[in-house]
């Protein structure tokens, strides 16, 4: 399974992807990894526009990333993609948070380039 990977701070996060048929799988985690959410991305070819659904965790807080993250990859790919999310980093702080979402959206940026190229 390709891997995408981005330093912060506070460690490490990877982004682990595939496809199955025209579908993309994608797997977001850091720190502590798990599963926080799990976002659905879906293109309607018809009003040509991507929406996406979330289911989250009780007391996880990964739904943001993984809706904001299926809805792009879908609306760049048009292909149906699953999004998990879990990253957890002890005690972060609202600055290292916002370091982790920065380098969570190139990750996101960067699996978009490498899928256009194929």
């Amino acid at each position: 399974m390709p891997t995408i990977t981005k330093i912060t701070s506070r460690g490490e996060l990877v982004l682990e992807h595939r496809n199955l048929g025209d579908d993309i799988i994608v797997t977001l985690t850091g720190g502590d990894g798990h599963v926080g959410a799990v976002a659905v991305g879906y293109y309607d070819n018809t009003h040509g526009h991507a929406s996406s659904s979330v289911i989250t965790l009780p007391s996880h807080r990964d739904d943001a990333i993984a809706l904001d993250a299926a809805r792009k990859i879908t609306s760049a790919t048009h292909n149906t993609t699953i999004l998990t999310a879990g990253i957890h980093f002890p005690d972060i702080t609202e600055k290292e948070i916002r370091e982790v979402l920065s380098k969570a959206d190139e990750l996101i940026n960067d699996l978009i380039t490498s899928l256009k190229e194929i």
